[in-house]
């Protein structure tokens, strides 16, 4: 069975390094600083076999060119320019990487940038989204328009319940709080709050969290949800004609939030 590890880079930032004990050998994942990996895989005995890539921007793709040697295969989507890249990856490809022997669907989730992608594994529950979904939230709208990533995020929000979703950022605090005063009166949002601030204040990430957690607890998702629509409107101050101009009233009012 793989283990997958956090690597802390940057202020924020997750590096996802996949190890299968077995082969001692490693995959990682949106490594922007190569150091921190270089670290963490010298204090395993592990050997890097192959780099996977969700977008293209550099506090994710950063590490990629001092990282990798030679007949390291980098994988990355299609339609960006990836450091290093030697794969194309399209929507629904399946491919195994080197070193994991786990199967890796990709998902074509345009939003964040437009070529952003996401890696499904469905044998082991893992969704590795970059940054488009977030613990409690999702990423902002650099390059694609409200209606892809409304879209994108369906998707994600599609894959079955207990998969595990490892985010490129440890947003989720910050998340949860912009979450709540959409929200004020969910339950499980109060209990998820207290549950991930223990969880920091333990020294611990608060992710993976699971699909099931963000369908309960993250408004991005929850356009459909009447209390959701209801904040959105009133914060707008009009009627919003459909879920895609309500997950785009919602994605507004976070980028000007301050909790």
């Amino acid at each position: 069975m793989l283990c997958v590890h956090p690597v802390r880079a940057f202020s924020d930032n997750y590096i996802w390094v996949l190890e299968n004990p077995a082969t001692r050998q490693a995959v990682a994942v949106d490594p922007g600083d190569a150091e921190p990996v270089r670290a963490f895989l010298a204090s395993r005995g592990l050997a890097l076999a192959a780099v996977l890539a969700t977008h293209h921007h550099p506090d994710h793709v950063g590490g990629i060119a001092t990282l990798v040697a030679p007949g390291i295969p980098v994988f990355g989507p299609a339609r960006e320019k990836i450091p290093g890249k030697t794969h194309d990856v399209v929507d629904g490809m399946r491919f195994t990487p080197p070193g994991v022997d786990t199967a890796v669907i990709a998902l074509d989730i345009p939003g964040h940038t437009l070529g952003h992608v996401a890696y499904h594994m469905p044998e082991i529950n893992a969704l590795f989204c970059g940054d488009t979904l977030f613990g409690g939230g999702c990423g902002r709208l650099f390059e694609g328009t409200a209606e892809q990533m409304h879209r994108s995020l369906g998707r994600l929000a599609a894959l079955p319940a207990e998969t595990q979703v490892y985010c490129g950022h440890e947003y989720t605090i910050a998340n949860l709080a912009f979450a709540l005063t959409v929200e004020p009166d969910n339950g499980d949002l109060l209990l998820r709050r207290e549950a991930e601030a223990s969880k920091l204040s333990d020294g611990q990430p608060t992710l993976p969290s699971r699909v099931e957690i963000e369908r309960r607890t993250n408004p991005f998702l929850r356009t459909t949800t009447p209390s959701v629509r209801l904040a959105a409107e009133t914060h707008a101050g009009r009627i919003l004609p459909d879920d895609v101009a309500v997950f785009a009233a919602l994605r507004h009012w976070k980028d000007h939030f301050r909790a």
